[in-house]
């Protein structure tokens, strides 16, 4: 019988007790769709920074890496790794473009430095007038710097998020060692803790952006502000949370 012929949980029995190219190429077949919306769903977001064809590409690349990692025989959705997978490779192309200047980048740690201190120095979430005095600058130039930001947090965020999903769903490369699957994990409990303290429209704008897959234009309407207010909004968080975890993670 062709392969082409059978369901999909016939084909992955098929796969992993013959491990064929044949039944590889039919399960890459099987999930193409899934990639394209994948895809299609980041494509707002990244499109300035990476083409459709492109990012395809890198899908089916994590597609066919997700295929040949995966073990059936964990309690786990492939397609909930898969995700994990195709996400992963498109940002991780992306971020090797190294598109982010240095002066922007200087910036952006200046910034996400000054809301942590000024927080540890007035015992609560500094407004962004005090941050901006803070560094001798105006409030709209803050704004500006804080767009500016977005796609550099968003992609280095990411990659923490793809950690946490990695930990959560218990997938690991074979020769993971202990200790490092320990340090993953404590990663995501300092990252998931830091979340839950952030304001509470910083908290639901990263909450619907990573975990209910959002739009930045779906949220403003949640949130019923502008959309270039919510990537604001989006990229202080991303922000302060890349420089609290960087502070937690290297005590």
């Amino acid at each position: 019988m062709s392969v082409g012929n059978i369901n999909v949980e016939e084909l992955w029995k098929k796969y992993t007790e013959e491990k064929t190219l044949e039944i590889k190429n039919e399960l890459v077949l099987r999930y193409t769709p899934r990639v394209k919306a994948i895809v299609l769903r980041m494509m707002p977001t990244y499109q300035g920074y990476c083409n459709y064809d492109d990012m395809l590409s890198c899908g089916i690349l994590g597609l066919m890496d997700a295929i040949e990692k995966f073990d059936v025989s964990r309690d786990v959705k492939f397609e909930h790794y898969a995700t994990m997978r195709i996400k992963g490779e498109v940002i991780d192309n992306i971020r090797k473009q190294d598109w982010a200047p240095s002066s922007l980048r200087r910036k952006i740690k200046e910034i996400g430095n000054a809301y942590s201190e000024l927080e540890s120095k007035l015992f609560r979430e500094p407004t962004d007038g005090e941050v901006a005095q803070h560094l001798d600058m105006d409030e709209e130039e803050l704004h500006k710097t804080l767009g500016k930001a977005q796609m550099f947090n968003i992609i280095h965020f990411e990659e923490m998020i793809q950690d946490e999903f990695s930990t959560e769903i218990s997938i690991q490369d074979p020769g993971e060692s202990l200790e490092t699957q320990i340090e993953k994990k404590e990663v995501v409990e300092i990252l998931g803790s830091l979340i839950d303290k952030l304001p509470e429209k910083e908290k639901l704008v990263i909450t619907l952006y990573y975990y209910e897959e959002m739009t930045l234009k779906e949220i403003a309407g949640v949130l019923g502000v502008s959309e270039s207010r919510t990537s604001q909004i989006h990229s202080k968080a991303v922000m302060k949370l890349r420089t609290k975890m960087q502070f937690a993670y290297n005590r």
